[in-house]
């Protein structure tokens, strides 16, 4: 008798690791291949950003 017919199969398992659907990441949005954010979302964001914060500098004077 063998022992190889009764021992399971060792060796590397391919897993397909999809990252938009790792639980760590929340309101991640698939986009097509190839496909950039537009720069306007950047500077929108930088825009934002900088007004909150003078807003809050002149909000708690020194």
């Amino acid at each position: 008798m063998s022992t190889t017919a009764n021992s399971p199969q060792t060796g590397q398992v391919a897993i397909p690791i999809d990252p938009a659907r790792r639980p760590d990441v929340l309101l991640r949005r698939r986009h097509p291949e190839g496909h950039q954010v537009s720069s306007w979302w950047m500077i929108g964001a930088f825009v934002a950003v900088s007004v909150v914060a003078v807003a809050l500098v002149n909000a708690f004077p020194s």
